[in-house]
């Protein structure tokens, strides 16, 4: 009774204020973290990728600085994709769960990274201070002792914090003077005693800042006495190490007196440690460290400067006739699409979560023909079909980009239909704009971190001689052919992410089409059950052709005779599923028809 009493809160929700309530700067901060977000997730991904790729790397500063980057990744997603929804929403709404949920991770990444800075410091102080023993103390072992300590640090803090903070009631006042669910400003809107939380903060804060900060001064300290015994400027510039911004500013956050000013001070004193510093972590180690930029110059070198593309065929004949029929292609998939963007911008009875997943589907499709389409018909009309190094390195990252974005896309709107036709009543409820945009910013999320696996693997790789690539475009597999250096990891990271990628949508859209023929068969009348298949047999049609195709180029075992095959495979999934897209969905869907004629009727009206 006492534990179920406890865990009593009458708050469902809680309305985060955000850094500010001026709606004039709602877009320019949403575009402004954005970049920072983007920036902190490319430049941590490169540093792991990097530190994994290399075994010049496998140092304990490197096994350091890749626990770093990865928390640095954890720690920003924890709240900055919901920051980025809230500039664009109404409602800064988060729901308890969800914010215990935050609170729980915030304080196990952040005390991570205290703890990983300290070790980071100690690792410097011996590699400076004590370089003849360096290798015999900082051993593997002790390395995973610290990091294993590190964590299990943070994920005691977490849970001590997080249980202090489920005892808690919450009565009328729910909003957060914060960005994110920071424990402060939750403290101050509970209707019981804070006291042990209070004592716990102390405490915990206490120790993990005394511990943190006097390792960090006694490392440094001995670190600038050796670093003066040095006689040569040049030698003594590269030991100096990157001071940390993180603590510092959070102490600043944690140790000032609690105050409606002092609450607004340190929301933008919390910017510096949840968003500032996770970006630049990567930056300045890159940009600090000599062993790091060696290896992105050598990851970087390529002996060739251009690519030539064979194309489709290399029989003279075909190339007109080839070329009007691909121009035809991209015209009407440039159309089509183009149309049903604007159709669904222009009606507001399209405005629902299934013409959403259409309108981002269109954008999609017409972004990503154009990547190698105009490409493929200058190829037709000229004699050199020459495509430079950036250029081609440009194609593979923005395809990889825009098909996995185009798996998840048909993935949600498999998930709508599911919820539009197996329960009707609820559709409204479940499918709200909120978990649309969620949905979404999760499937370019997670095309961009796949984009970018890739392209990093690709820009490691180095061209010798052979520069004649067997395709109509830059692809991966008849790029990693050509490469004079192992391309293991590149097979492996293709195979990882693949898989996940094949998996996932298919599985999802699978079970999702398994429920609703199940409803369908269920529909006694003859005219519900046609207009239920007609609803969703355009989408099917869809998702056999683009994953069918996509799977007889990449699951296929490569041989010269698999390539040429691979080729033709590859039209349907990168020109015919754009260009057939919109005519599916214009021609068998009556919305689309009436929206349509509506519009053409006013504006000859």
């Amino acid at each position: 009774r006492r534990m179920n009493s406890a865990n009593v809160s009458f708050v469902n929700e809680f309305i985060l204020v955000g850094l500010t309530d001026k709606p004039e700067l709602q877009m320019p901060l949403f575009f402004l973290f954005l970049g920072m977000y983007m920036a902190t997730v490319l430049g941590n991904l490169c540093l792991i990728i990097l530190t994994v790729m290399n075994s010049h790397l496998h140092t304990p500063m490197s096994f350091f600085l890749f626990n770093l980057s990865l928390i640095d990744i954890c720690y920003c997603s924890v709240f900055t994709p919901k920051m980025l929804m809230n500039f664009v929403l109404r409602e800064n709404a988060i729901s308890y769960m969800g914010c215990m949920t935050q609170v729980y991770f915030f304080c196990f990444f952040v005390v991570s990274e205290c703890y990983v800075l300290t070790s980071m410091a100690y690792d410097r102080y011996m590699a400076i201070c004590n370089p003849l023993l360096y290798n015999v103390v900082m051993s593997p072992k002790l390395c995973l002792i610290l990091m294993f300590g590190s964590y299990f640090i943070a994920f005691s803090n977490a849970i001590a914090h997080t249980v202090c903070m489920l005892r808690l009631s919450f009565c009328d006042a729910n909003t957060i003077n914060h960005y994110f669910c920071d424990i402060p400003p939750l403290l101050q809107l509970s209707c019981s005693s804070t006291y042990v939380n209070e004592h716990v903060i102390f405490v915990v804060m206490s120790i993990n800042i005394i511990v943190s900060t006097s390792t960090l001064f006694i490392s440094y300290g001995y670190i600038l006495s050796s670093i003066f015994h040095i006689s040569s400027s040049e030698g003594r510039s590269p030991l100096v190490p990157a001071a940390p911004t993180f603590l510092p500013s959070g102490a600043f956050v944690y140790f000032k007196p609690s105050s409606d000013g002092s609450v607004n001070e340190g929301k933008i004193s919390s910017v510096l440690y949840t968003s500032v510093v996770p970006m630049m972590n990567p930056l300045i180690y890159s940009l600090r460290n000599k062993d790091i930029k060696r290896r992105m110059d050598l990851a970087n070198v390529s002996f060739v400067t251009e690519f030539i593309l064979v194309g489709l065929t290399n029989e003279p004949e075909l190339q007109m006739p080839l070329f009007l029929l691909f121009l035809g292609m991209y015209m009407v998939t440039v159309l089509g699409n183009l149309c049903l963007i604007i159709l669904t911008l222009l009606n507001s009875h399209l405005h629902t979560p299934m013409y959403f997943f259409l309108f981002n589907l269109s954008f999609i499709d017409l972004c990503y023909c154009s990547v190698f389409t105009p490409q493929m018909l200058m190829n037709f009309v000229l004699r050199e079909k020459v495509i430079s190094y950036m250029e081609c390195m440009t194609q593979v990252y923005f395809f990889c980009f825009f098909v996995v974005s185009e798996c998840y896309v048909l993935t949600s709107m498999a998930c709508d239909r599911y919820m539009a036709i197996c329960n009707p009543l609820l559709y409204n409820v479940v499918m709200p704009p909120k978990l649309c945009l969620i949905l979404m910013f999760g499937s370019y999320f997670i095309a961009f971190s796949n984009a970018i696996a890739h392209i990093v693997c690709m820009l490691r790789l180095s061209f010798c001689d052979a520069n004649t690539i067997n395709h109509y475009f830059c692809d991966i597999p008849p790029l990693l052919e050509l490469s004079c250096t192992s391309t293991y990891a590149n097979n492996l990271v293709i195979y990882v992410a693949a898989s996940v990628n094949i998996i996932v949508p298919t599985s999802t859209i699978f079970i999702s089409y398994g429920f609703i023929l199940s409803s369908i068969i269920g529909i006694t009348s003859s005219e519900g059950r046609s207009k239920a298949f007609s609803t969703c047999s355009s989408h099917i049609i869809a998702v056999f052709l683009f994953f069918g195709s996509g799977a007889l180029v990449y699951f296929k075992p490569s041989s010269g005779g698999s390539m040429n095959e691979g080729k033709i495979s590859s039209v349907f999934y990168t020109n015919v599923v754009p260009m057939m897209n919109p005519l599916i969905y214009s021609l068998r869907n009556k919305d689309v028809k009436v929206a349509l004629r509506k519009t053409l009727t006013s504006r000859n009206f």
